[in-house]
């Protein structure tokens, strides 16, 4: 699986989102939009969106910290 996490290092929810990555050991690629101007321009090309964090796994976009999507494309969901 292809994950990337669009963010900078002062935003708090993504910092949440790739603790929350992290913690479930998935690895995940960063762009820092702040220090990559062409991530930036890759983000917004992919979202529409101009606020972080942006994550694209496998090409599914999830804008924010949407646990219960970012879950829901991983199939970490608890439901039996």
């Amino acid at each position: 699986m292809n994950i990337t996490v669009y963010s900078t290092e002062t935003c708090p929810w993504c910092i949440k989102v790739k603790e929350y990555l992290r913690e479930n050991k998935i690895s995940f690629n960063e762009k820092d939009i702040n220090l990559d101007r062409n991530a930036a321009i890759e983000m917004m090309s992919k979202s529409g969106q101009g606020g972080v964090p942006v994550l694209d796994i496998d090409g599914k976009i999830i804008v924010g910290f949407d646990k219960e999507n970012i879950d829901k494309v991983l199939s970490l969901s608890s439901e039996s």
